[in-house]
């Protein structure tokens, strides 16, 4: 789980399969990412899967600068930011560069899954029986939970079964290993250098050894994969037990999660989002996450809201189309936005809400996915960002993730096709793109 200014194992699977996205569970800031996303991990009945290891690449360009002669300096920095010796040393006795983490760090995968499947991993039967047991199991502990951080307990069984399917699977990679390698050789070594030094001060602190912080490559930890900064600011003890154990216990996992949401504005009892129905003729312009409206007057645009937002009307929130106007649309509330921080995919939130409604029952959709409609590639995307641009319109950096700008340029381009403004990259409108080169 990540801090702003980036935070997914990490979804660990996360929002899109690149390292930035790996890097940004628990961010700070919920611009949202790109609605697909890597299928999430996902264990049949019986038979857990191991998570795949990253390829390792046969060889890697290395800085200029040897990795002993950046551990010295970086000791130097360490000790005078109140880490002693003994801590440094004892955490980097043998620590070397890891290739795996530097494969992982800059591979950028072609091809994402389509936010159905994706979905479909998140919210599989397994998950839901798992979840539901585990619900009536820590009852007690979940009661505690929700009476003093007020978060509700099914969206918080669905967060822990999200990030490491319930305490399964954590990650078993060295986090100094891997964040000393991201301070040493990464694309982002000052945030890795920051999240370094918070993970020498958990050690420090006693929570854990060196041998036991285990995690993602990116350096998340724990049943919740909290990265070291969000451990440090939001990590409770609540077994009492004198230490904040996320990996090996659930009840200071759950509860360390629960105080992230918490701080995060979560409202308890309110849903993270709502299945809705359009009218005929409705702008789809209007499915911007930046734009808010209140319930009630989605309502007098004649959104369908259905019982559950009845008494919704003063709250405040966003049309969301996952999948474009042929999809389901939803309309996401100030929860959503909590599990945005906590992992900045609208993707993972909506997995989240549905999960939760799954454990009690609900979470089935209401309308229909468009399964003809092939994803684009990374390398369609950044066409798609360099073909928008030479059309007049400015979708920023043509880096294949389609974030704010670029739905805002797709849109402004759909809108001069006189098509439905939903925002949403497909092979169609790529396609008349190329066209009209």
């Amino acid at each position: 789980m990540f801090d702003a200014p980036a935070s997914g194992l990490i979804l660990r699977s996360l929002a899109v399969a690149s390292a930035l996205t790996l890097l940004n569970s628990c961010s700070g800031a919920p611009t949202e990412a790109i609605a697909t996303a890597p299928l999430p991990q996902s264990a049949p009945a019986g038979k857990p899967v191991a998570k795949p290891t990253p390829a390792v690449e046969p060889s890697l360009e290395m800085p200029s600068i040897s990795f002993d002669a950046w551990r010295d300096d970086f000791r130097r920095t360490a000790l005078a930011q109140g880490i002693t010796a003994a801590t440094f040393d004892r955490a980097f006795a043998d620590v070397t560069p890891d290739p795996k983490v530097i494969a992982a760090d800059r591979s950028q995968p072609e091809f994402t899954r389509p936010v159905w499947e994706y979905l479909e991993g998140a919210i599989s039967p397994y998950r839901v029986r798992k979840g539901q047991s585990l619900l009536e199991q820590n009852s007690a502990t979940l009661d505690a939970i929700e009476q003093r951080f007020g978060v509700d307990r099914a969206p918080l069984v669905a967060i822990w079964g999200m990030e490491s399917s319930f305490g399964q699977f954590m990650g078993d990679m060295s986090v100094i290993r891997s964040l000393a390698t991201l301070a040493y050789e990464g694309r982002r070594p000052e945030f890795a250098q920051a999240q370094l030094l918070a993970a020498l001060e958990i050690l420090q602190h006693g929570d854990v050894q060196p041998y036991g912080m285990l995690g993602s490559w990116a350096g998340a930890m724990g049943q919740t994969q909290f990265i070291p900064t969000t451990y440090n600011s939001h990590a409770v003890d609540f077994d009492g037990d004198g230490r904040r154990d996320i990996w090996k216990s659930s009840a200071d996992a759950l509860a360390s999660a629960a105080h992230y949401l918490q701080a995060s504005g979560w409202r308890k009892g309110q849903p993270a989002a709502l299945q809705v129905q359009l009218p005929a003729g409705f702008d789809y312009a209007h499915a911007d996450g930046d734009i808010r409206k209140s319930v009630a007057q989605w309502q007098a645009m004649g959104v369908q809201v259905g019982a559950q937002g009845a008494a919704l009307g003063g709250d405040s929130a966003s049309l969301l189309l996952p999948a474009g106007h042929r999809g389901p649309a939803f309309l996401v509330l100030d929860n959503f936005r909590a599990i945005l921080k906590y992992n900045n995919s609208s993707s993972y939130a909506l997995a989240v809400s549905l999960l939760a409604e799954r454990f009690n029952g609900g979470g089935e959709l209401i309308g229909s996915w468009p399964r003809d409609e092939l994803p684009l590639s990374r390398s369609e995307r950044v066409e798609l960002q360099e073909s928008l641009a030479a059309a007049g319109f400015d979708p920023g950096a043509a880096d294949g993730i389609i974030g704010a700008n670029t739905r805002k340029a797709i849109r402004g381009y759909q809108q001069r096709l006189g098509w439905p403004a939903d925002g949403f990259p497909t092979q169609k409108l790529l396609g008349q793109l190329r066209e009209g080169r």
